[in-house]
């Protein structure tokens, strides 16, 4: 007679992964899409060494949310204490501080967009992507992910303290993040994935994505910043209530 394995995964735990990722869900997607990186790795895709040049952006892309993303979660985690504690009304004060950060980029981005009929542009510095070594764009990807990009960082921390008070064991919570890197990759990953998939047959696609980024960044972007402010603060007064 053979020896059945069953394993029954504990249904409170399941409930609040669950939760947790429709959390980190609207921020992992922000992240996401990211007009001017997207851009970046198109133009990547039109170098000589495509092939070697997205997937290294994309690479990099990963390691500059993670950076940002890992040690936040860790260190939010390790100085978790009961709800009505310091730690957290630090972390509704963040939330608040970051939302309105968001907020006043919105309104920064809509003032600069391109009138009506005016086309975008892309500078001149990005259209040197498709030149460089696959070395140097993995570094490319890597600033563009995180450190050099105020949303995709605010965002990126809003995703950490989501999961680290999730309740959630430190070994799931590692599990968390992966899905949390994976959704905010793709909008990277996809065009990528495109490319491999479709070849050259892909490149008129990309080249109209890239246009129509270019044409309306400061909008999307401004859009984006708006919607994920307003979230943050939401988020930062329903935790101000519970502890005031």
């Amino acid at each position: 007679m053979g020896i059945v394995f069953y394993f029954r995964f504990p249904e409170h735990l399941l409930l609040f992964m669950v939760k947790t990722f429709f959390d980190f869900l609207p921020f992992a997607v922000g992240i996401a899409i990211s007009p001017v990186p997207i851009i970046t790795v198109i133009l990547s895709l039109f170098s000589a060494r495509a092939r070697w040049n997205g997937p290294a952006f994309l690479l990099g892309w990963i390691l500059g949310i993670a950076v940002v993303c890992v040690p936040v979660m860790v260190l939010t985690d390790i100085s978790s204490v009961p709800d009505n504690s310091p730690p957290s009304k630090i972390a509704s004060i963040v939330r608040l501080v970051v939302g309105a950060i968001l907020l006043l980029s919105a309104v920064q981005k809509w003032r600069t967009r391109p009138k009506k009929g005016g086309a975008g542009t892309i500078p001149k510095w990005l259209l040197m992507i498709d030149t460089v070594s696959p070395i140097k764009v993995l570094g490319v990807g890597f600033f563009f992910a995180d450190l050099t990009n105020p949303k995709n960082t605010a965002l990126t921390i809003a995703g950490a303290f989501v999961i680290a008070h999730s309740g959630l064991p430190m070994a799931i919570n590692i599990g968390m993040v992966i899905i949390f890197l994976l959704i905010s990759s793709l909008g990277i990953a996809v065009p990528v994935i495109y490319y491999i998939v479709g070849g050259m047959a892909a490149r008129k696609m990309l080249d109209r994505w890239k246009s129509w980024l270019a044409a309306n960044n400061s909008a999307v972007m401004s859009i984006l910043f708006l919607v994920f402010g307003i979230i943050l603060i939401s988020n930062g007064l329903k935790s101000v209530q519970n502890w005031i």
